[in-house]
């Protein structure tokens, strides 16, 4: 199984790639990438952590009863945070279908070879 990237710098180079690749780049969006990189790093990061720890989802609480482990609790915030990006960004199907994404134009003499 391929290690995942969790570093900040290559998430976000993979990220512009692919939101280039669906035609819905802008430079302008950069401090947006920038968020959803970390959390995404973040993410990756704690889901690690979950696993190494024997995918502990619950720990003791001090009256005996048990509780959401605090690694849960951080992965599934994450895990809403990184949704709203990804809707924002349009690096999902669901959001990609409500965008009308940059195509490049075509050459008049591209149109008349082409027969368009």
């Amino acid at each position: 199984m391929a290690k995942p990237i969790t570093n900040k710098a290559t998430i976000k180079k993979n990220t512009i790639r692919d939101m280039k690749n669906l035609g819905v780049y802008k430079s302008e969006y950069d401090p947006l990438i920038d968020v959803y990189s970390d959390l995404l790093s973040q993410y990756l990061r704690a889901n690690k952590e979950f696993e190494q720890s024997g995918f502990q989802y619950e720990t003791e609480t001090a009256a005996g009863g048990t509780k959401k482990s605090a690694i849960v609790a951080t992965l599934e915030s994450l895990r809403k945070d990184l949704l709203a990006y990804s809707d924002r960004l349009c690096l999902n199907p669901k959001a990609i279908q409500s965008v009308t994404t940059d195509t490049p134009k075509q050459s008049k003499l591209a149109m008349v070879l082409g027969g368009s």
